[in-house]
């Protein structure tokens, strides 16, 4: 039986995420993908797709709402991997209850806001170097978590391909260890 990966979308979802099918690429012959807009969790639609209205829109309870969601269309543990609001989405979700084997998570600036940690036994947070919103040191000192940051990129570094290379890496890795675990 296959992995269970399960893809949250950064706040533009499937409009701007060609880059996704890179990640998928790597990843469907190792994973059992399933994949999440979170527009389409936070039952966003727009007119006026600005980065700020996106933006005020999971704010002002889009968050909770795909929340609410993921807790009722995932109901298996599974691994997690996400990018920008998608991993303030998981791990709110975490913390509610959501079964998360591990959670790899890139450019999720929100959760600079977090005051707990799920109980995920393996978090892996991925930022820019330049992101100016990433979390900081202190922070991640006081969840219990480590910050991997990346010189030279910004907070959307996710869409570069060497970074999808090492993501897609740190993922296979994984699975290639527990097969040949004894």
């Amino acid at each position: 039986m296959a992995n269970r990966l399960v893809i949250l979308s950064d706040m533009w979802g499937s409009k701007k995420g060609l880059w996704i099918t890179s990640y998928l690429g790597y990843l469907q012959q190792y994973y059992d993908i399933t994949f999440y807009d979170c527009q389409h969790l936070a039952n966003i639609s727009l007119e006026v797709n600005s980065p700020e209205n996106i933006h005020k829109e999971f704010i002002d309870g889009g968050v909770e709402t795909a929340v609410a969601h993921l807790l009722k269309k995932e109901t298996e543990p599974s691994h997690y991997l996400t990018f920008g609001i998608g991993g303030c989405i998981a791990w709110k979700a975490a913390l509610q209850g959501l079964p998360i084997k591990s959670l790899y998570t890139i450019s999720s600036t929100r959760l600079r806001f977090e005051s707990e940690r799920p109980a995920a036994a393996n978090i892996q947070l991925l930022y820019g170097q330049n992101d100016e919103f990433r979390p900081s040191n202190t922070w991640s000192d006081q969840i219990g978590v480590e910050l991997e940051v990346v010189k030279g990129f910004g907070h959307e570094l996710y869409t570069d391909e060497k970074i999808i290379s090492k993501v897609c890496q740190d993922l296979l890795a994984k699975v290639m260890q527990k097969q040949y675990v004894a």
